[in-house]
């Protein structure tokens, strides 16, 4: 699921009354959506929980996003985890962020007024 869609979610769910924490490898997107808590990892794009067949990092990165679950206390904090993918080697970072790969953001105050909108609409059909 896409980054920007888990954010949303996120964010109706936390309205409900249900915590939540989005697990990111987009800090862009993360940033611009706002999610109520999360935790970046610098890894490629479907990779936020580790190495396919580490089960030891895998655990350890799991521990630690749960970690920062407890201790966030700001709504929209993104602690970033100290992982690196690979130390000698950052070629993927040019196949997941490219450019032209993403469409163009609006500038914030548009993308506020957007948003302003958009949630006034979902008022008056309450």
């Amino acid at each position: 699921m896409c980054h920007q869609s888990v954010g949303l979610i996120a964010r109706v769910v936390e309205a409900a009354g249900i915590p939540t924490l989005c697990m990111t490898s987009a800090l862009d997107i993360t940033r611009a959506v706002n999610p109520p808590r999360a935790v970046f990892l610098n890894f490629p794009l479907g990779h936020q929980t580790g190495k396919p067949n580490q089960p030891d990092l895998q655990r350890q990165i799991l521990r630690d996003a749960l970690r920062a679950f407890e201790t966030i206390e700001r709504p929209g904090t993104i602690v970033e985890l100290p992982y690196v993918w690979d130390e000698n080697d950052r070629t993927w970072e040019a196949t997941d962020y490219t450019d032209g790969f993403l469409p163009e953001r609006p500038a914030k105050v548009d993308a506020d007024k957007a948003e302003a909108d958009r949630r006034a609409r979902f008022s008056e059909s309450s």
